[in-house]
């Protein structure tokens, strides 16, 4: 489980525990709506946490089609693979899920990070290579989309 998620279930428990212990000193129909309270509070989050994995998806996928147009126009004439963060996986829950990469076929030593905020807002955020990087094929990306 990822260090981020852990903060995050503790915070929600902590949360809940405290409503329901705050509950256990009120009479009536205060005690019923604090109980109540918390039966939501604790509904919300299970929704929260069983979606956000599916939204980030879905999130990611969009991105990813925004971000095709972008480099065929740039880059005409060339092929890429793109590929994106398995953020459901274990070992790969510390990453950036919204970092797109990007290696070209005739440039397969290099990784290029775009990050995609909208259609008119994409940049190169990075690469990974073992190469000199001044000979690099991809580098100089200008920061938006035009």
């Amino acid at each position: 489980m990822n260090p981020k998620e852990l903060i995050e279930i503790i915070t929600v428990g902590g949360a809940l525990v405290t409503i329901v212990i705050l509950s256990s000193f009120l009479k009536g129909k205060y005690r019923k709506i604090s109980l109540s309270f918390a039966i939501i509070l604790w509904l919300v989050f299970s929704v929260f946490f069983v979606v956000r994995p599916i939204w980030i998806d879905a999130q990611i996928t969009k991105k990813v089609e925004l971000l095709k147009p972008y480099l065929e126009k740039q880059y005409p004439n060339e092929r890429w693979t793109i590929t994106t963060v398995p953020h459901r996986k274990e070992g790969f829950k510390h990453l950036n899920p919204y970092v797109i990469s990007v290696v070209f076929e005739n440039e397969p030593a290099v990784t290029y990070y775009f990050w995609v905020k909208n259609k008119n807002n994409i940049s190169q955020k990075g690469l990974s290579t073992s190469k000199n990087k001044h000979y690099l094929k991809h580098g100089d990306v200008k920061s938006t989309a035009e």
